[in-house]
């Protein structure tokens, strides 16, 4: 039997809580389940879990704060749960390292196939044009580095340096960017971006790509990644 999936879920209504965390143990996977940001850190650092649900307002340690102690300390991936839609909600989470946010009140089935998605890419880090092909889409062969001006991306160690010093990215980053990397000078829309890094297969909010294309750009140059105004970004070759 394939080990259960841990779900870390940090939410302080107790009705939100009871049935989230029972609609998640119906799909198989194992949950822990904490009404507060302090609680929720201890779990995270005593149990190691796969993935964190973290509602924005909780007590005690907000979510956003929580997901930075997270991010300090992991990449795990985290999703941010809001009862707003509101901009700075929604940017504040993802500026502080969560992949993904969904909007409550989320039908179950909703959260089910983020959290899914979430851990596809994870699972699949390699990036696109890894699989099984010896070749990635940019042409670089397996074990080959890409280069760009001082970036260096080794596509299959995953890692990333910049001049001599070593560059951390999240898994998300690390896919974005060789998204870009696989076609640099070509211009990636960011519903294509959506799609190809957040495995949507529906539509989603731009501004999850923008937040992480600023993010990933003051890691490896701000003017490495050019915005294309109307059309999406491009990686400079």
């Amino acid at each position: 039997m394939a080990e259960q999936t841990h779900v870390l879920f940090v939410e302080d209504d107790d009705v939100i809580r009871e049935a989230t965390q029972l609609a998640l143990e119906r799909d198989g996977f194992a949950v822990t389940a904490m009404p507060d940001g302090l609680a929720g850190l201890e779990a995270f650092r005593a149990d190691r879990p796969d993935i964190a649900l973290l509602d924005v307002m909780v007590p005690g340690l907000d979510g956003v704060s929580l997901c930075r102690r997270i991010r300090d300390e992991s990449t795990v991936p985290v999703i941010m749960l809001s009862a707003r839609a509101d901009s700075i909600d929604v940017v504040l989470g993802l500026e502080a390292g969560a992949d993904d946010y969904v909007t409550k009140p989320f039908d179950g089935a909703v959260l089910v196939a983020r959290i899914r998605a979430v851990l596809r890419r994870f699972g699949h880090a390699s990036g696109p044009g890894s699989a099984g092909s010896g070749q990635d889409e940019s042409g670089a062969e397996d074990g080959g580095v890409l280069n760009f001006g001082d970036l260096e991306i080794d596509t299959v160690g995953m890692e990333v340096r910049r001049g001599d010093a070593p560059v951390a990215l999240t898994p998300t980053e690390m896919r974005l960017l060789l998204e870009f990397s696989s076609a640099p000078g070509t211009v990636l829309s960011r519903d294509k971006l959506l799609e190809r890094v957040w495995d949507y297969g529906w539509g989603g909010d731009t501004r999850v790509v923008d937040v992480h294309v600023q993010r990933l750009r003051t890691k490896v140059g701000q003017d490495r990644i050019e915005t294309v105004r109307g059309f999406g970004y491009k990686l400079k070759a």
